[in-house]
């Protein structure tokens, strides 16, 4: 069974302490103290294997090219494209096109017969097929998934072995043992590590949309 531990967790920069505050000890932030309810795997199983670290000179050089999308100013801001297993956010404001760049870069992937992952956790299934369909990026090896759970993201992801998996949005994604709203410091942080660390062992390149708010974060 979990255990589970009561934290608290600032909401500004994502301080964590074990007893409630008023004021950040670590921002200075007020008011920004949100109690989360953290339940800690006792099952002894690692989720991930660990690695052990090894003389740069022993590790053999990539052979795995990477892969150009077609839009050229991504390719040449990515370096020459796609880098397998690679983890990369694209932040921004809200509505200047980061979705439907993205999508156009997976739909390019998947005219070449390469599984791409497409997860949307703002808008329905059907909103982004329209979308892809005006931009021109239908394909049968363009999967689409609706879905804000962290697990059920992942679990998917395991079975369709994507080469590119693009996430839309990072804000929107949730770890169910953790209580706090997704959007949250806490709820950002342990999905984004977890499509980190799922593309390092993989391969897969993940691609994670953030939205830039008015206060910056």
């Amino acid at each position: 069974m979990a255990k589970e531990r009561t934290i608290y967790v600032c909401q500004a920069c994502g301080a964590r302490s074990p007893k409630w505050f008023g004021r950040c000890p670590e921002c200075g932030q007020w008011n920004t103290c949100v109690e989360e309810l953290l339940r800690e795997r006792s099952s002894g199983r690692e989720e991930f294997p660990r690695s052990e670290a090894l003389p740069i000179t022993h590790i053999p050089p990539s052979q795995l090219p990477r892969r150009a999308t077609g839009i050229g100013e991504l390719d040449r801001t990515l370096g020459g494209g796609i880098v397998p297993g690679s983890a990369v956010l694209v932040a921004g404001d809200p509505g200047i096109g980061k979705s439907t760049l993205l999508l156009q870069a997976a739909g390019s992937l998947a005219f070449f017969g390469e599984p791409v992952l497409y997860i949307s956790g703002e808008e329905s299934a059907q909103q982004v097929r329209l979308r892809a369909e005006r931009i021109g990026a239908l394909s049968d090896e363009l999967w689409l998934l609706a879905e804000t759970d962290v697990e059920a993201v992942l679990s998917q992801m395991e079975k369709l072995s994507p080469v590119m998996v693009v996430v839309d949005s990072i804000q929107t994604m949730f770890a169910p043992e953790l209580e706090g709203a997704p959007g949250g410091v806490s709820q950002v942080r342990e999905c984004a590590s977890r499509l980190v660390r799922f593309a390092k062992l993989t391969g897969t390149a993940v691609f994670m949309v953030g939205h830039v708010t008015k206060e910056g974060a």
